[in-house]
C-alpha cells in the first residue's frame, strides 16, 4: 500500500492533479494492531503533504457490506452470522459513501483540509438488524453468535484472503470495544447530498435481491453444501502468517478506544462525555496481544 501511494502522489505531482478524495478508515492510526490500519494512517499523512492539491479525507466505519456477505446463509438456510455480539454500529452503505466522495470531488475548494465520516441513520447491532433481515425475507432467520474458528474456515471456503482476515480479526474487536459507535451516527450524508443516508432496510433489499441470495433450488443446494464444508476446512494460522511476512509493529499496540490520541484526533467532543461508557467497555473487552 505505502508504495502504491506514494507512486500515486509521484504522479498526482507531475500531472498537476488539483483534488484528492482519500479513502481511509475510521480506525486508522499508527499504533493499531492492524498493518492496513497503521498504513492507511501513513496514507493520510502522504496525501495530505502534497503542496498546491486540495486534499480531503473520507474514513468511514464498518461498512454495511460487512454485515450482509453471508445474506445467502439467511435467506437459504435460516441463519444470520453474529460476530460483533450486541456492540453497535451506524453502518455505512456503498452507495452512500460513493455520493459522500463525489460531492467532495466536485466542491474542492469549499472542502478541503477536512475530515468526513459517512454513517448510517441510526446505531444498531447485529441483533437489530437480523430483525430487519427477517422482515426482508419473510421467513424466519436465527441469529447464531459464530466463533472465530468457524468464521476463519468460512471465510477460507468463500476464497477471503489470510491477509485481509488478520486485519478484519481486529477490527470485530474494536467493533466489540465501541470504536464504530463512538461518535456515531453522523449527519455528513444528509449534509454534504442533501439527501438521507441509506436505511439498513433498503441496503438489505438490495442485497436479497442479488442472484447468489434469490431462494432458488440451485442455491439451496449450494448454501447447504458450503455450510456443511466449513468444519471440515482448514483455517488460518493468523499470528504465523503475520510472523513469516515479517510485518513491522510498532513498540505499542493500541485498538482505536484504548488510544487517546486516536479519540481524540477523530470526535473530540465525545472524549469526555463518552468517558464513562469506555471505562466500562475497556474493563470488560481483551487486552491486545502485543506478539
Amino acid at each position: 500500500m505505502i508504495q502504491s501511494a506514494a507512486v500515486f502522489v509521484a504522479a498526482a505531482r507531475e500531472a498537476k492533479l488539483e483534488a484528492i478524495v482519500g479513502l481511509s478508515q475510521w480506525l486508522a492510526s499508527p499504533n493499531h494492531p492492524s498493518l492496513h490500519t497503521r498504513q492507511l494512517w501513513l496514507v493520510e499523512q502522504l496525501l495530505s503533504s502534497i503542496p498546491g492539491i486540495a486534499y480531503m479525507n473520507l474514513n468511514p466505519g464498518y461498512f454495511a457490506d460487512n454485515y450482509l456477505r453471508l445474506i445467502d446463509f439467511a435467506s437459504l438456510l435460516g441463519i444470520f452470522p453474529v460476530l460483533t455480539g450486541d456492540s453497535r454500529n451506524a453502518p455505512p452503505a456503498n452507495e452512500d459513501i460513493a455520493r459522500v466522495a463525489v460531492t467532495l470531488l466536485m466542491n474542492p475548494d469549499r472542502y478541503a483540509g477536512k475530515s468526513y465520516r459517512p454513517t448510517g441513520p441510526k446505531l444498531m447491532s447485529a441483533f437489530d438488524m437480523v430483525k430487519v433481515v427477517r422482515k426482508v425475507l419473510g421467513n424466519p432467520v436465527l441469529a447464531v453468535n459464530l466463533p472465530m474458528w468457524m468464521f476463519l474456515r468460512a471465510a477460507r471456503l468463500q476464497g477471503v484472503s489470510a491477509f485481509e482476515l488478520s486485519n478484519f480479526r481486529y477490527y470485530l474487536e474494536d467493533h466489540k470495544q465501541g470504536a464504530f459507535e463512538f461518535g456515531a451516527p453522523t449527519d455528513v450524508v444528509e449534509e454534504l447530498t442533501g439527501q438521507p443516508p441509506e436505511e439498513f432496510e433498503t441496503t438489505v433489499r438490495r442485497y436479497a435481491a442479488m442472484p447468489f441470495a434469490r431462494k432458488t433450488f440451485a442455491n439451496r443446494l449450494r448454501a447447504f453444501w458450503q455450510f456443511n464444508l466449513v468444519p471440515f476446512t482448514p483455517g488460518y494460522n493468523l499470528d504465523r502468517f503475520e510472523r513469516q511476512h515479517f510485518q513491522p509493529m510498532p513498540p505499542v499496540l493500541q485498538f482505536a478506544m484504548r488510544s487517546d490520541r486516536w479519540r481524540v484526533e477523530r470526535n473530540p467532543r465525545f472524549s469526555q462525555s463518552h468517558e464513562a461508557l469506555d471505562r466500562k467497555k475497556l474493563h470488560s473487552s481483551k487486552p491486545c496481544n502485543d506478539k
